[in-house]
């Protein structure tokens, strides 16, 4: 489960604690927090802030972890980086140079991932509502494959297909009935969810999809859900995929392929993170001797410790016993990173000037400026007793969810986007201006005219 959206000081990791366990930033004595070897400071002053920073140099580092852990097991596993958790270009074309594909669940990510350059044989397409206008965008670029999600959409795929003169190739997505002991909002894989074809059902429904003409089920998938930090759930949801296999086989029918998901969850707080060892190790056991091509969805794990997002103080609120909390109102908000407005996430905060690190605190809550009650990311949570207007802090562990995730409510536009590589650094979005905004919305002629005509 999700940490609360309340801090306790009495476990919440310190500032060194966050440091110590994020080797990409460090704190330079003279030039304050550093990602990459790149200051914050400086950054900041020249793209302004709120700003989301993405470090190359990390998700290189765990895009290859991720793989070798599956090939010190001798086990040949697909990668596809489930890019509804960061879909940049920049994010796009380094996975692609790493050797992975991506999982795709809308056609627009079907378009950005064609033009960062990923093969259609790297793209597998996951989603519970796929439009008739996506699947045939799908079987027109002949993709890898297409997750099914109900017995409708398999028709539907056929029906398509058909028109297109084409055989799409597919998986039957499964719902397997597991819990994967995660937040109730990011759980995929329980028989309540919206996601998936009952597992029993998916059974009979192979040897059915049999008779299509213009579908080719090449095997199975399953995603039981996000931020996943124990391997019973992966054990249990695998394990039923593989009785199933069994089963599907043993009745006559070719299964030659199983697509794992993803879900392996991160350290925001204080969790005990799982090693990809661990789920390559759940893999090779119950799916290992299947003799079926492997595929993962990485999202994540990849992509979250990669992100920070600067901020600002705009200003601070001094409480009292009678007025309550001490506020720090920073210029990042929830339509930024929304997640701790939706799931009552927990993000590490640092300070970024050099002098703040060891500086007496005292605890705050850490307010974005947009005008709703949820636009909090943190209560209670320690801070330099001093931080004032101007200071900058970064808010960690936001590559996933994080700018992919991003509104313009209250008209505040997209924040800018910078990358950072091993002490270089680029602007790889522009801030959006508000005249931008503006500028893609029309006004009816006839709106006009009336108001002039009514004086």
């Amino acid at each position: 489960m999700s940490a609360p959206l309340p801090s306790d000081p009495a476990t919440d990791p310190s500032f060194s604690d966050l440091l110590e366990t994020r080797p990409t930033l460090t704190m330079d004595v003279r030039d304050g927090l550093l990602f990459e070897g790149v200051p914050l400071h400086v950054i900041a002053a020249a793209v302004g802030t709120p700003c989301w920073i993405t470090g190359a140099k990390t998700l290189r580092r765990r895009a290859r972890a991720l793989k070798m852990a599956f090939e010190a097991r001798d086990l040949p596993v697909s990668m596809h980086f489930a890019m509804k958790s960061q879909d940049h270009q920049a994010t796009l074309t380094l996975l692609r140079q790493c050797g992975y594909g991506v999982d795709i669940v809308s056609g627009g990510e079907m378009q950005r991932a064609l033009h960062a350059g990923i093969s259609p044989s790297g793209i597998v397409f996951s989603g519970v509502g796929k439009s008739d206008a996506e699947l045939r965008a799908a079987i027109e670029h002949d993709i890898a494959q297409i997750n099914v999600e109900s017995v409708e959409e398999l028709y539907r795929l056929d029906e398509i297909a058909r028109a297109c003169g084409r055989v799409a190739r597919a998986a039957l997505r499964v719902n397997p009935d597991v819990d994967a002991d995660t937040h109730d909002k990011i759980s995929t894989g329980r028989a309540g969810d919206k996601f998936g074809i009952e597992y029993r059902r998916a059974v009979t429904l192979y040897g059915e999809a049999a008779s299509l003409k213009n579908v080719r089920l090449v095997g199975l998938a399953v995603h039981l859900g996000s931020q996943m930090l124990t391997a019973e759930p992966f054990r249990k949801g695998y394990a039923r995929l593989a009785d199933m296999v069994r089963e599907i086989r043993a009745a006559g029918h070719t299964v030659e392929a199983v697509d794992c998901g993803g879900g392996l969850g991160i350290r925001y707080r204080d969790e005990i993170a799982p090693s990809p060892d661990m789920l390559a190790g759940v893999i090779a056991e119950t799916l290992g001797d299947l003799n079926v091509r492997l595929s993962i969805e990485p999202g994540r794990w990849l992509s979250a410790p990669t992100g920070i997002l600067l901020s600002r103080v705009i200003e601070t609120k001094a409480g009292s016993p009678e007025s309550g909390p001490n506020f720090v109102v920073i210029d990042a908000a929830m339509n930024d990173l929304a997640r701790p407005s939706l799931y009552e996430s927990w993000h590490g905060i640092l300070p970024v000037a050099p002098t703040a690190l060891h500086a007496p605190t005292k605890l705050w809550d850490i307010v974005g400026p947009v005008c709703e009650s949820s636009d909090i990311f943190a209560r209670d949570r320690a801070l330099p007793a001093t931080i004032k207007r101007g200071d900058l802090t970064v808010l960690l562990d936001t590559g996933a969810y994080g700018s992919v995730m991003s509104s313009t409510y209250n008209s505040r536009p997209f924040a800018a986007q910078v990358l950072v590589d091993n002490g270089k650094w680029d602007i790889i979005r522009q801030r959006q201006s508000v005249a931008e905004l503006i500028a893609s919305e029309t006004v009816p002629d006839w709106l006009t005219a009336s108001r002039n005509n009514n004086g």
